[in-house]
């Protein structure tokens, strides 16, 4: 499992890099996962799709 979070790139940065501007999902490496984005919220959606919660695990109730 990744850990990715969203991170916007500006105009600036986007030049630098080669890159268009916006949002992207990034390793905590700095490496871009998906992108860009629209949005911020856009970009947490696909974080989720790509990495998404692991399920919850009932525990059974301890044996008196």
């Amino acid at each position: 499992m990744q850990n990715l979070s969203p991170r916007h790139v500006k105009t600036e940065e986007s030049l630098r890099l080669g890159v268009v501007s916006g949002w992207y999902s990034t390793k905590v490496s700095g490496t871009f996962v998906s992108g860009p984005h629209d949005s911020e919220a856009e970009c947490l959606r696909r974080i989720a799709e790509i990495n998404p919660l692991p399920p919850k695990v009932k525990r059974a109730a301890p044996i008196a």
